[in-house]
């Protein structure tokens, strides 16, 4: 596979990565009549703020996370690299 069949896939999985994640954090009425009599603007907003202010608590975690895996691959590989540059000019 050239590079560019390689970018176009992993374009394609990226994306439908995030379509699954955005699917799976939707809110989902738990009893349609329930929906039916709260579909009002106002009630509307109050439910996207609390899920907007849900996910931005999950993505700082997310986030922070990743960070911390970041920063143990780079002391992982700065390592390596250190211990290879010994060996070689031992």
């Amino acid at each position: 596979m050239g590079w560019r069949s390689k970018l176009v896939f992993l374009l394609v999985v990226y994306f439908a990565g995030f379509a699954t994640a955005i699917y799976t954090l939707a809110p989902v009425p738990e009893n349609k009549n329930v929906q039916h009599a709260n579909s009002g603007f106002t009630y509307s907003a109050l439910k996207s703020d609390k899920f907007a202010q849900s996910f931005n608590v999950e993505m700082r975690k997310c986030l922070d996370l990743a960070k911390d895996a970041a920063q143990k691959a780079g002391r992982f590989i700065k390592q390596k690299i250190d211990e290879s540059h010994i060996k070689t000019s031992g």
